[in-house]
């Protein structure tokens, strides 16, 4: 066959073979709107930050994007909505960590948390503040240590599982004491219960506990984190507090259905990272305490990975067996 001819042919080919995934992501999004699924209730960090984010994006791509809240066992329903849903690039997951904890909680979980997903971009993470009320007694992280040692306390959550859950068995393990677990319905009734002095502690993203701190409704005693936390720059972290591996890194992110289009996970990515850089979101965020933790989609599914692996461990440690 002739050279050019040979060329030719292989050319159109090619054309012909990758024109039906970018005529499809090209007219991404249509005049349709995009769900955005929340796995947890109204209220909690990552659904305070998702909102901000999925305005910002649907601005940018001239779209509606409709967040939904569907919350429940540990963020897994929701997130079984979106791995069965079309991989369409209509439907996303706006999710938190907890996505990398389920594999460690849960024996038969309805979804595959690596293969079902693709990660699109991280929001940024939030740093987990340990809480307690004014009236516990506890001035520092050391004295609520040191009671844990000579008596029973009780740590609240927004459930097993969950990033608030995650944070507080770090920590716990790291400083070598028991503790009860109270799973709760959500973060603000974990939170309550720490308000009124029934539950000793709770380890909360910063977005979240905010206002409950400068409203001098509970007490920041550390942040569990490798750093300082630009919201809470006089409280000290874990790790300065001499917490070796007490650190729970609670990222936000957007992920899709693992079949959706490369193209729209490309295009996905890059109106986030376009919304991120936006002055006003950036504002926003760090209102909410949240510190940039920028990731290409490549290097999200990476981190998922380790992770998975890492809290498998953490649950081991924890004594904690699957449900």
């Amino acid at each position: 066959m002739d050279r050019r001819v040979f060329l030719k042919t292989a050319a159109s080919a090619a054309m012909v073979a990758a024109s039906p995934c970018e005529s499809f992501a090209s007219a991404w999004p249509k005049d349709r709107p995009i769900r955005a699924v929340v796995p947890f209730s109204p209220g909690a960090s990552i659904d305070i930050i998702g909102r901000i984010c999925a305005d910002a994006v649907s601005r940018r791509i001239g779209q509606t994007i409709v967040v939904m809240n569907r919350g429940g066992a540990g963020g897994t329903l929701g997130a079984d909505y979106v791995a069965k849903s079309d991989p369409d690039g209509y439907t996303l997951l706006i999710q938190a960590s907890n996505q990398t904890i389920a594999p460690a909680i849960y024996k038969h979980l309805p979804y595959d948390t690596l293969k079902d997903f693709s990660g699109v971009a991280i929001f940024g993470t939030v740093p987990n503040v340990l809480l307690v009320s004014p009236r516990s007694g506890y001035k520092s992280v050391q004295e609520l240590v040191a009671k844990a040692k000579t008596k029973d306390i009780f740590f609240s959550s927004s459930g097993v599982g969950s990033a608030s859950h995650w944070a507080a068995e770090r920590f716990r393990i790291s400083a070598g004491f028991k503790a009860t677990h109270v799973p709760m319905k959500s973060g603000l009734e974990a939170l309550t219960e720490v308000i009124a002095n029934r539950i000793d502690f709770c380890c909360i993203g910063t977005s979240a506990a905010m206002a409950f701190i400068q409203g001098k409704q509970v007490d920041a005693l550390c942040v569990t984190a490798d750093t300082r936390s630009a919201s809470l720059p006089d409280v000290p972290t874990s790790v300065e507090l001499g917490y070796k591996d007490s650190v729970y890194n609670f990222w936000n992110g957007a992920l899709l259905p693992a079949k959706t289009p490369r193209a729209i996970v490309d295009r996905l990515y890059k109106e986030i990272t376009a919304s991120l850089a936006d002055p006003e979101v950036k504002r926003k965020l760090v209102a909410q305490g949240v510190e940039p933790s920028p990731v290409t989609p490549t290097e999200f599914d990476a981190q998922m990975r380790r992770e998975v692996e890492e809290n498998k461990k953490i649950a081991r440690a924890a004594g904690l067996q699957l449900r």
